[in-house]
């Protein structure tokens, strides 16, 4: 059986124990391997993503992208619910709070963005005018309505290379541009998976004010103690709503090549 769902999991998200029958399983891909997880729940298989590796040893700017998407279409994957630590911009969305971003902005540098480099595989411009899943989105906000969770159903996400965190002045940039949201991982995590024609869905937790807005100096630490007392909201939430994703429903996120075209415009 195809694994349909997969779970990419943050700064803070590193246990799979919601999963049962677990295995480890090394996917070989162009761009290197994968190591996944892949278990059970609820009779569906789910395949588990540490992003960041044992022991959070990869920072953000060097996660492979490309290959942790890649390896996730390999296994039969149309399903991502990934879970983000962020810092907040927006007074209205306070640490503690969920937020399933509908939009990004982008402000990372040196990442590989694309499958799509030329030669055999041609040039394709993928619409990107919803990047997130509207489906997975409102399921995801049902569940946290139901268990009486703060969320907040839409937020701009900006995404930085790290993995310093942003000055003040770049967080009133952001906050000028219409961001609610800062974080070092979004892009091109959700550009990938939607050239992939896979529906991708960010599970943001504000674990604090960014720069600038927070009265504190920023530190790592914050961060961890944050996802720690929400580790286990996040994780019902996760649940739920792999509870509810029927895999074989047709998306609009899935035909996102059809018109593929092999050279520029």
């Amino acid at each position: 059986m195809k694994v349909k769902i997969a779970v990419i999991g943050g700064t803070g998200v590193y246990d799979p124990s919601m999963l049962t029958n677990m295995r480890k399983e090394k996917v070989v891909t162009p761009y290197g391997d994968v190591e996944l997880k892949i278990g059970s729940y609820g009779g569906k298989p789910v395949a588990f993503m540490n992003r960041h590796g044992e022991g959070h040893a990869i920072p953000p700017h060097l996660v492979n992208y490309r290959a942790n998407i890649d390896a996730l279409k390999r296994i039969g994957v149309k399903n991502i619910l990934a879970t983000a630590a962020v810092g907040s911009l927006n007074p209205d969305m306070q640490p503690g709070h969920l937020i399933f971003v509908d939009q990004f902005l982008d402000f990372t540098k040196s990442r590989q963005y694309t499958f799509y480099d030329g030669g055999a595989a041609g040039v394709v411009h993928t619409d990107m005018t919803n990047p997130y899943c509207s489906k997975l989105r409102e399921l995801l906000s049902r569940a946290a309505q139901g268990f009486g969770y703060v969320s907040h159903p839409a937020g701009v996400y900006v995404c930085c290379e790290g993995p310093r965190f942003e000055t003040a002045a770049e967080i009133r940039m952001y906050r000028l541009l219409g961001g609610d949201l800062v974080g070092m991982t979004g892009v091109p995590e959700a550009q990938l998976a939607r050239e992939a024609e896979m529906c991708y869905a960010t599970i943001a937790i504000a674990t604090n004010y960014a720069a600038g807005i927070s009265p504190a100096r920023l530190t790592h630490a914050e961060v961890l103690d944050m996802m720690g007392r929400i580790s286990e909201k996040i994780r019902k939430l996760l649940m739920q709503t792999i509870a509810w994703i029927e895999p074989g429903q047709p998306c609009e996120c899935h035909p996102a090549q059809k018109d593929k075209e092999l050279d520029g415009r």
